[in-house]
């Protein structure tokens, strides 16, 4: 039940996981309120009088204020760096199980009230993977086996399930021709996305060969013996490298790696890590009798998983529970062509004629102007960049929070401008707000030699027609949401 092979595995894994956790904190601190906050985008006070909280467990059905956000936030970014220090695992193993059990509540505490913009399939892969961590000891205890297990089968799950909901989704999968769309229409270009995407055809069918080898056939090798478990490990992380420099996958890549790292003995990993193992790691028999009761009862637990892996009628990105302890993962099942953007924009004139002069919001990653190269950002996430990709889906405006979004740029709103890139109207603001839905491809690379734009587009339609404060019927919808 217990071993000193993964003592180095653990270490090096709950550093990892220590700074995702790190890094969904940070975003917590700089987004949640604008987002989900009192004045929020969808508000939290509103949320939680609408829903159980057996059914959204949260920390802030008790304290659903903007303090409270900002409060726990600063705290999980404090245990978070605790837990990477280190200092977590030196005073004990009690302690090390609070930090991590802290971290765990926390940001389960901001997912499950945070909506639509926290309805990303890693958001249960951290909690999933993040409560398994409470149980892996500290630096004194020997490694729990069956946790090393659980982990291995989370990353089963992200992978083998990414490959099979590929095959049961888009037809572009099967006849290899995903990546001739994907690098242009993922949710975020990076820099080297324009690059990638200007490869020839055979590349690209030989990542879509490569991306089902490494989904459906290197996850069974996980559980192999050794050296057969760290040679799968090694490819799912070479994988995760190429999608990393490809595009911005907020954490999901990265997190990936991190459950990859489980596949590592310390046997392979102390040849490129020079840490000292104990020479006895105690085994708390408390501690050791409570893994086995949470290990037994999260293998069960999994059933529902494995059945949805098997089932023709797969799901992809849902939570088992409302702890977030089991799920099913999988990503880009469908490859989105071609790429639309809503690009919004203001104007201070007080009449509206042909001659208007609208002036474009920038975004810090989503595209916008023609001539700006794409953001580095991962693996931070950029929630409001991510869901107005999945807004641009529909013809027009319809979700609630993008008619407030509006109403607060109406508003010069400073906490939400903080989460763009820039503010045309900064000393007061815009009388009319519109939106337009365009269509965006990559140019080629003789055309960005010549004008210096990495994007061109044609203007599909109107997702938003002009509005103002002052409009009666934009006031009468605004009304109708509630806000």
């Amino acid at each position: 039940m217990f071993t000193g092979d993964y003592y180095i595995t653990r270490l090096v894994f709950q550093k990892a996981l220590a700074f995702t956790y790190l890094i969904g904190f940070l975003v917590a601190l700089h987004q949640f309120r604008p987002l989900l906050g009192e004045k929020g985008l969808l508000p939290v006070p509103q949320f939680i009088k609408l829903v159980k909280f057996s059914d959204f467990p949260s920390l802030f059905f008790l304290f659903p204020k903007d303090s409270a956000f900002l409060i726990f936030s600063i705290l999980g970014i404090v245990l978070s760096l605790f837990a990477l220090s280190g200092f977590s695992e030196k005073f004990g193993l009690p302690l090390s199980m609070l930090t991590w059990f802290g971290m765990w509540l926390i940001y389960l505490s901001f997912v499950n009230v945070g909506q639509t913009f926290y309805s990303f399939g890693w958001e249960s892969m951290l909690l999933e993977a993040g409560f398994l961590a409470i149980f892996l000891g500290d630096a004194k205890t020997a490694v729990p086996i069956a946790i090393i297990f659980l982990l291995k089968f989370e990353l089963f799950k992200t992978m083998f399930g990414a490959g099979l909901i590929k095959l049961r989704g888009d037809p572009c999968w099967r006849d290899l021709t995903c990546l001739t769309y994907h690098y242009e229409t993922q949710p975020i270009p990076n820099p080297l996305s324009w690059f990638f995407h200007q490869q020839p055809h055979w590349f690209h069918k030989l990542g879509v060969l490569y991306n089902h080898f490494v989904e459906l056939i290197v996850p069974f090798g996980y559980f192999a013996f050794q050296p057969i478990a760290a040679i799968a490990g090694a490819f799912t992380l070479f994988f995760h490298g190429i999608l990393a420099l490809s595009g911005n996958f907020a954490f999901l890549s990265f997190l990936t790696a991190v459950l990859a790292i489980t596949t590592f003995p310390d046997s392979i990993l102390a040849r490129f890590i020079p840490i000292t193992v104990p020479a006895t790691l105690s085994a708390n028999p408390i501690f050791s009798n409570t893994t086995v009761v949470i290990a037994t009862i999260l293998a069960l637990l999994n059933i529902r998983p494995v059945l949805n892996l098997i089932s023709p009628n797969q799901i992809m990105n849902t939570s088992y529970d409302p702890f977030h302890l089991v799920g099913s993962y999988g990503a880009f099942g469908s490859i989105t062509r071609p790429r639309y953007e809503v690009i919004i924009e203001g104007t201070d004139d007080t009449t509206l004629t042909d001659a208007t002069k609208w002036q474009e919001y920038e975004f810090i990653g989503k595209p916008g102007r023609l001539d700006r190269v794409p953001a580095q950002i991962a693996p931070y996430h950029l929630r409001l960049d991510w869901l107005m990709w999945f807004a641009a889906f529909s013809p027009t405006a319809s979700d609630p929070w993008f008619i407030h979004f509006i109403q607060k740029l109406l508003q010069n709103d400073k906490l939400i401008l903080s989460l763009l890139k820039t503010n045309p109207f900064p000393s007061s603001p815009p009388k009319y707000i519109r939106a337009e839905r365009y269509i965006y491809h990559f140019t080629k690379p003789e055309e960005k030699k010549k004008t210096g734009n990495w994007w061109k587009r044609e203007l599909e339609g109107t997702y938003l027609p002009p509005v103002s404060l002052k409009d009666p019927n934009f006031q009468n919808i605004l009304k109708q949401f509630g806000w």
